[in-house]
């Protein structure tokens, strides 16, 4: 399969650097007091019917609110690739509350499909005690610091609702590939070219029934033009090897992601943002990176960081055109994301 390798400076809106918009307010999205009150309408509307998650958009209606929120999913994927949507009183409601609130708001974007082998279509980012060096944990389940990655599907879009901050850390960074891809190609092109080759990546467990524990990818491929960003965490790149070290990355690919991080953690590229609660952060999966400080919890369950998460995939007349060679990771999105396994943990 040809390799469509784009060896010219990006530009666009989706090139920014995070400190000149910093207090750029194009990308934060406040709710005013009738979004508001549309919202609790539509909580009020899926409480009454006994609704559970998963609910269609139908269900959770929001006549106005929804066009702004289709503005959010354009400017996604056509500027910048990131939106915060702030003003959403937390102390207002219950956990579950936000629960239904947050998916209701991220069915009106698209469709949310499973983030892991529990099946989990609204997921939940906190500290599980486990720790990052164990190949089968998953970044989010430990309260390490995570390098700069695209998640592991190539989704559309990935929403993040901030129900309990952290007591220390836990800040938020996100970062544009196009700026990163503008970066490697100016200082050191041969790395491009290799993160333009296919990599070997473990599962990490989280593999379909039947299928092989990892899978083959680039981290950057293009179509019509454009580039779609696939960087992943060097664990995932590097642990592969347990499945045979036929399986290993070449030195100029390792040596490739290492630039690439160290590139996205600039303080010059990066965008730092600690999210408040009540805090709805969009990201696109494919134009931007993003990574996260290690956090410290407060001593009790129910005042521990607590996120919530979804994977959004698009319509097809929405989403974003991918290279065919990530036909195969693309063709589980369609099938509804990461299966769940029958004795999954």
């Amino acid at each position: 399969m040809t390799i469509e390798l784009i060896d010219r400076m990006l530009n666009g809106p989706g090139v920014w650097f995070g400190p000149k918009i910093q207090n750029d307010t194009s990308w934060i999205m406040h709710l005013n007091k009738d979004d508001i009150n549309e919202i609790d309408s539509a909580l009020f509307s899926v409480k009454e019917a006994r609704l559970k998650i998963p609910f269609s958009a139908k269900d959770f209606c929001l006549p106005n609110l929804s066009k702004k929120i289709d503005k959010v999913v354009d400017f996604i994927k056509n500027d910048k690739g990131i939106t915060i949507i702030r003003g959403l009183p937390r102390e207002k409601y219950s956990d579950n509350d936000c629960e239904l609130i947050y998916w209701g708001i991220g069915i009106n974007i698209g469709n949310p499909v499973s983030q892991n082998s529990r099946g989990h279509l609204l997921g939940h980012v906190r500290d599980e005690g486990r720790s990052i060096d164990d190949p089968t944990a998953r970044p989010y389940q430990t309260s390490s610091k995570m390098d700069f990655h695209c998640d592991l599907m190539p989704v559309d879009i990935l929403g993040l609702f901030c129900s309990r901050a952290a007591q220390l850390g836990g800040e938020s960074y996100v970062v544009s590939a196009e700026t990163v891809h503008n970066v490697i190609l100016e200082e050191k092109p041969e790395y491009l070219e290799a993160l333009y080759q296919p990599y070997n990546i473990d599962w990490a467990d989280e593999e379909p029934e039947g299928a092989d524990p990892w899978y083959t990818m680039p981290m950057f491929s293009s179509v019509n033009g454009e580039i779609t960003s696939r960087i992943t965490s060097r664990r995932f790149i590097q642990m592969v090897t347990r499945h045979g070290k036929h399986l290993a990355a070449s030195k100029v690919q390792i040596d490739a992601v290492e630039f690439a991080q160290k590139v996205s953690q600039r303080p010059e590229l990066r965008l730092s943002m600690t999210l408040k609660e009540g805090d709805m952060q969009f990201l696109s999966n494919h134009r931007t990176l993003h990574a996260r400080s290690a956090f410290e919890d407060k001593n009790t369950a129910d005042q521990q960081r607590h996120l919530l998460r979804m994977w959004i995939s698009l319509d097809d007349n929405k989403r974003r055109p991918l290279s065919p060679l990530l036909d195969e990771r693309y063709s589980w999105v369609k099938k509804g994301g990461i299966p769940k396994k029958s004795k999954s943990v």
